[in-house]
């Protein structure tokens, strides 16, 4: 039985497995790595401190993503398709990793930053 997201080490997991998987897709790899040149060593530990703050009340991050999403759909086509994507490959990721109330968290979570940014990005544009 696989165990809930619990802790940081958890977050840690979720986050390299699913940029792993990031980097493995042939529509979202080219964003991350061609067009928004992410520095993978400064990019994941950000990610750790944004999932660690939203679910387990950590308070560890700072910073702005939504501007720096709506920055990156002025260079590349981010719409509906690639955050379906994006969807897709962190559900499976949770779900290959984790189950529970956390992890269900987590997904909802994904899918309503995902909804808000495309929003967002459709204003812009």
């Amino acid at each position: 039985m696989k165990k809930d997201l619990e802790n940081r080490e958890d977050i840690i997991l979720l986050v390299n497995t699913f940029y792993d998987n990031i980097n493995k897709n042939k529509i979202l790899s080219p964003i991350f790595n061609e067009i928004a040149k992410i520095n993978w060593q400064d990019h994941l530990p950000k990610m750790y401190s944004f999932w660690a703050s939203l679910l387990l009340g950590e308070h560890s991050y700072s910073g702005n993503p939504m501007q720096k999403h709506v920055e990156l759909s002025k260079l590349t086509q981010m719409s509906e398709l690639e955050f379906s994507e994006w969807i897709i490959l962190f559900n499976k990721t949770v779900d290959n990793l984790f189950a529970g109330e956390k992890s269900d968290e987590a997904k909802t979570r994904a899918a309503n930053i995902a909804r808000l940014m495309l929003h967002k990005i459709k204003i812009v544009l």
